[in-house]
């Protein structure tokens, strides 16, 4: 079944009060398909998230999750990354791509928690985006994923679901964050976010999304029946 262009358009007329009611729908249809949905990182504590989703910008879960092991042996603690040579670190992180700016970041974050939070990584947002290669994305996973909170990741994959689902019409990931704030209930958002993106990665790809195997079609602007 091919996807009908511009479904935030059609969705565009609806109220808020009717998209709350599909965005539960979404997240029902979520919950029976993807029940055990969650980050795909691995870690151990969140200095260990906060570095693995710094190294997955531009990079597949399943290779940071090939080289964070050997990372975190190599260096054991913040302490380690923050007095560590660059060239070290990049040397264990150079197939994850633009490892570089990563090692950069990884290293100026790690010397910031020490010298601005005591050594712990902070879960506030502000002191989050405030750490050396750090957006609001990786903040969002750390707070979401590690401390609990309430949190909306918007990746390529959310942002994409969230303009065919007809619950955003924007491109820009603060607006998509937005607008999934006004109709996601805090309790469902992290889980929604990681829900979203195995659906994003399983059914509805970038170019072809599996619209006959999905089970939101009813309630999905894109497929042409909402």
């Amino acid at each position: 079944m091919a996807v009908i262009p511009a479904p935030a358009r059609r969705a565009a007329l609806e109220s808020l009060v009717r998209r709350k009611a599909r965005a539960q729908r979404i997240i029902t249809a979520l919950r029976e398909n993807y029940p055990e949905a969650d980050c795909a990182l691995t870690y151990h504590n969140a200095w260990q998230l906060l570095v693995a989703t710094i190294l997955s910008a531009q990079c597949t879960d399943e290779r940071v999750n090939k080289v964070t092991p050997g990372l975190f042996r190599r260096f054991r603690s913040i302490k380690a990354f923050a007095g560590a040579g660059l060239e070290e670190i990049q040397e264990e992180i150079r197939s994850t791509g633009f490892f570089r700016n990563k090692a950069r970041s990884i290293q100026g974050a790690a010397r910031a928690i020490i010298a601005d939070h005591n050594g712990r990584v902070p879960k506030g947002m502000a002191d989050l985006t405030a750490l050396p290669g750090v957006g609001r994305k990786t903040a969002h996973v750390v707070r979401g994923t590690f401390f609990g909170l309430p949190a909306i990741t918007v990746d390529t994959h959310v942002g994409r679901l969230s303009r065919r689902l007809g619950l955003s019409r924007h491109t820009d990931p603060v607006k998509v964050e937005g607008d999934l704030e006004e109709v996601l209930p805090e309790a469902d958002r992290t889980y929604t976010s990681h829900a979203l993106i195995w659906h994003g990665r399983r059914i509805c790809g970038a170019r072809r999304p599996a619209c006959e195997a999905c089970s939101m079609i009813p309630f999905c602007p894109s497929a042409g029946l909402f």
